[in-house]
């Protein structure tokens, strides 16, 4: 574990290192005073990267066996992890640091931190193995201080991109949660949408990523209607012809929200396309059949069941069987893709589906999936379980 009255020296110096600003700088950008962890049972070895580092508007923590550094990154936020390729266990014998790296990468808290391993052992099997157990790069000593700080400084503005892009996500879904919130009668409708299109498109057998597009799509779908005015969206009687253009803008718009998002992509067609009708007549651009994208209409089943089962000030929630009596009849008008509306009457009678509860612990199911998967549903999660506090 790191030594409190160590770091603490260790710092000092570099406290002079900040702008009048408050804002440490370094060459190529700021990195305000990022916080990089050392971990190597060698003090040697630690103060030797320290030296490298000294001048660096860096926070440096130090732990000489993966057990230190596990709880030390329980109690701090760390940018950077520097792990030597041998490291001890908690009982001091010698250990892979490639264990310590695993470890690191399996822990949702910790998943998103860059590790970056040095090692005195040549071959490139090692660096494969490295890079394997989850590291983000792999340096030889004896090390180069300018190529050192610079794949750091590399690095660290990556997590800085990362970190920047899960809070603009957490931005939209929290701008999508006040949007729902404006209507009081809705409660976790954007939970229930996720969870029920979710397990239809399990049923259908989507990929992944369609999984995953239509759990977002859950809750960005209205998005748009953050620019509907309340007058409007809470209106009492018809709208008047006018007003349902504005109405109806609330799907291009939201689409136009997200759209700066390229992780978001997948999303667009579902939050532009949810209110189109089978037969051609609904909006925003009047799309039949098979033009309306699969995850439009998957949802737009999710939407209109979970209102239909839901009380509202002006009707008392439907049971089941006439939720599904009203999709069927839609589907025999002609607004609702038949066969999908099939698969879905059978989808809500499934005893293990829980959409009532909102998220299911693993709406996913089981399976390998691909890191970056992983980490964008863990992101998701953790997003979805913040809004529902």
């Amino acid at each position: 574990m790191a030594d409190p009255a160590q770091t603490s020296s260790d710092l000092a110096p570099l406290e002079a290192m900040a702008s009048p600003s408050g804002v440490a700088m370094s060459m190529g950008g700021s990195l305000d005073r990022a916080s990089i962890l050392l971990v190597d049972h060698v003090e040697l070895n630690r103060q030797l990267i320290k030296g490298i580092l000294k001048a660096g508007p860096y926070r440096l923590f130090e732990a000489r066996s993966q057990e230190e550094a596990l709880q030390l990154l329980e109690r701090e936020n760390v940018d950077l992890v520097i792990s030597e390729w041998i490291v001890s266990d908690w009982s001091g014998r010698p250990n892979s640091g490639l264990e310590l790296c695993r470890r690191i990468k399996s822990n949702r808290r910790t998943h998103l931190i860059p590790v970056l391993i040095v090692t005195s052992v040549q071959g490139i099997e090692n660096e494969v193995a490295g890079l394997e157990s989850g590291a983000d790069e792999f340096l030889v000593k004896p090390l180069q201080p300018a190529v050192l700080r610079s794949r750091i400084r590399s690095m660290l503005r990556q997590k800085r991109v990362v970190d920047s892009l899960e809070e603009a996500e957490t931005i939209l879904f929290a701008l999508a949660q006040t949007v729902e919130q404006r209507d009081k009668e809705t409660g976790n409708h954007c939970q229930r949408l996720a969870a029920l299109s979710v397990a239809l498109g399990s049923a259908i057998g989507l990929p992944d990523e369609d999984l995953l597009a239509l759990y977002r799509g859950g809750f960005l779908h209205d998005i748009g209607k953050v620019a509907v005015p309340d007058a409007i969206l809470f209106k009492k009687g018809e709208l008047t012809e006018e007003e349902w253009v504005v109405m109806r803008s609330h799907t291009w718009k939201g689409e136009e929200i997200c759209r700066p998002m390229r992780s978001l992509r997948p999303v667009l067609p579902i939050i532009r396309n949810h209110h189109e009708r089978w037969d051609g007549s609904g909006y925003p651009d009047g799309l039949r059949g098979e033009d309306i994208p699969l995850l439009a209409r998957i949802l737009q089943l999710a939407d209109i069941f979970d209102a239909l089962t839901s009380q509202r000030s002006y009707k008392q929630a439907f049971p089941v069987d006439e939720a599904i009596r009203q999709l069927r009849h839609e589907a025999e008008l002609g607004w609702r893709d038949p066969e999908l509306v099939s698969v879905f009457c059978e989808v809500v009678r499934l005893p293990s589906l829980q959409w009532r509860q909102g998220i299911a612990a693993s709406p996913w199911g089981g399976g390998p999936v691909a890191p970056e998967q992983e980490t964008m549903r863990e992101s998701l999660l953790r997003m979805s379980q913040q809004l529902m506090k």
